[in-house]
């Protein structure tokens, strides 16, 4: 049986270990995000990365302290999407088909660059927001089953 004080020293270690690596991993996934249009990558993948910080994070931490931005992680999800169907619909009022990123203010190639970043944002707000909440639903379960 383990005593007491080192069972504080191993909570001790993870949580200092998880509050290094939840930077780390968030500034991961807005690399991946950022440089998704040059490389593999992109929204779906830098919002994964995101999700699994703050997962990892709830984990570690406990759900009561994490569970506050839930409203907010559906706000943003929110947002995602609204940015992803704007994007769609702007070149779609101006004449041209949904996502083709036609804004005629740029030049091709910058109106392309900019609307593949739009979107990658889009996807990785969202995709961010639902697996995220996707846990704290599961989360939840424990609670209602005892």
């Amino acid at each position: 049986m383990k005593s007491r004080s080192s069972v504080h020293l191993a909570d001790f270690g993870l949580r200092y270990v998880v509050s290094f690596m939840f930077s780390v991993m968030v500034i991961y996934g807005l690399y991946v995000h950022i440089h998704g249009d040059y490389s593999p990558g992109g929204g779906f993948q830098g919002g994964v990365i995101v999700a699994s910080a703050v997962v990892l994070y709830a984990m570690t931490f406990g759900d009561s302290v994490t569970r506050g931005v839930l409203p907010c992680l559906l706000t943003v999800g929110a947002i995602g999407l609204l940015i992803y169907i704007s994007t769609g619909l702007t070149s779609t009022f101006l004449g041209e088909s949904f996502l083709s990123y036609v804004f005629r203010v740029y030049d091709t190639v910058t109106e392309q660059k900019l609307g593949v970043f739009l979107v990658e944002l889009g996807v990785g707000l969202t995709v961010c927001s639902s697996v995220a909440s996707m846990y704290f639903d599961f989360a939840s379960w424990k609670n209602d089953i005892n």
